[in-house]
């Protein structure tokens, strides 16, 4: 038996696994073939690697099939690292894509070095996740909802007279409605309790999230979050849900260039150019940031919702969601005021909060351990 480390590339999917080895210096990467996609075909596979070498390093894409694999070779006292798809090395000219060819690439560049992995999620941090990300899907589908209705008004010429949609004025006036045709006034009445039964998802599912962080490790980070200004529950638990411990970065420039809230840049010698954001790592996370980030066009000030937020809320969160509010709220101000688009201004400033909750989890952090 080999003592050298055997780097295994796996390219998972959910019916098939395909193999490739690269031994430990030097030698040859080889296609091992392709296994079945269930963890039993795994431990199989293990075992008759190991008839030859004692040390296996594995490496697989993110994607669908999550880290149930990670998990069970970790398990076993197996290395394996879980690798963002957008940061793999690939050659312009490449362009045949197999699973073997895949297989083989990622065995190669992990015994290279040149793979950045992405952060495995604790079970509980994922299942909070995926509470977050249901309530993500439920909005989208309410807004769907009230958008396939506002089309079905609109193909009748049926106009609302008022400013704002879905106030409550707007919903005395869809109670007089009556249509024209009655096989219309059925589709009218569907689409009205389609609206009602995805906003009452919604509420659900917001009062399971509520209810979870009560169990949840990384609670006193969610909670301590919320004193910023824009940060409600859902922001807070869905940000720190996505991103997990903050403190695992140790400046705040490595977090927003984690989540591609920096400028990307195209540059060679004497010329430089910065372009729009780099939109790398979590799109959920990102999204949330800025709708918060919203919140400081207004000018600084506590308000009562914010005040309840921040009550039995440690003395240094609050102090630092403050400075937020002064530094966010007048740089908002300045760089429109300069002719800068909202739009990237928001972005801007989501930059910087991120900024601001990365130092209320390095307080708060220690505290929670």
């Amino acid at each position: 038996m080999q003592e050298s480390t055997m780097f295994v590339g796996l390219d998972v999917h959910k019916d098939s696994i395909a193999v490739a080895l690269a031994p430990a210096g030097q030698g040859e990467v080889r296609a091992y073939g392709d296994i079945a996609g269930n963890l039993e075909a795994v431990d199989k596979m293990i075992r008759r690697l190991r008839q030859s070498h004692e040390k296996l390093d594995f490496v697989y894409e993110a994607g669908p099939c999550g880290y149930a694999l990670h998990r069970h070779l970790t398990s076993k006292g197996l290395p394996c690292a879980v690798v963002a798809p957008s940061m793999i090395p690939r050659r312009p000219g490449d362009r045949i894509k197999t699973d073997r060819r895949d297989a083989v690439s990622l065995a190669k560049l992990h015994r290279a070095g040149e793979l950045t992995a992405v952060h495995v999620p604790d079970p509980q941090d994922e299942a909070v996740r995926d509470l977050t990300r249901a309530r993500e899907d439920a909005v989208l589908a309410h807004k769907r909802a009230r958008q396939q209705f506002a089309a079905l008004l609109l193909r009748q010429n049926i106009r609302y007279s008022g400013k704002r949609a879905w106030t409550q004025g707007y919903k005395n006036w869809i109670a007089r409605i009556t249509m024209p045709q009655p096989v219309q006034q059925i589709v009218f009445q569907e689409y009205m309790n389609a609206i009602d039964e995805t906003n009452q998802r919604v509420e659900r599912i917001t009062e399971q999230i509520r209810l979870a962080l009560d169990a949840w490790r990384m609670a006193p980070v969610a909670r301590a979050l919320q004193a910023l200004k824009g940060v409600s529950l859902i922001a807070s638990a869905s940000i720190v849900a996505e991103l997990g411990d903050l403190t695992r970065f140790d400046h705040p420039r490595q977090l927003m260039a984690f989540l591609g809230l920096v400028p990307s840049q195209y540059s060679s010698g004497p010329r430089q150019r910065f372009g729009s954001i780099t939109k790398t790592g979590n799109s959920h996370a990102r999204r949330m940031l800025v709708e918060a980030a919203w919140a400081y066009r207004f000018s600084a000030r506590v308000a009562r919702g914010l005040s309840e937020r921040q009550e039995n809320l440690p003395q240094a969160a609050r102090d630092i969601a403050w400075r937020a509010q002064l530094r966010l709220c007048k740089k908002y101000r300045r760089l429109v005021a300069k002719g800068k688009i909202k739009q990237v201004v928001t972005t801007a400033i989501a930059r910087e909060l991120l900024g601001f909750m990365w130092a209320i989890a390095k307080e708060v952090t220690p505290l929670a351990a």
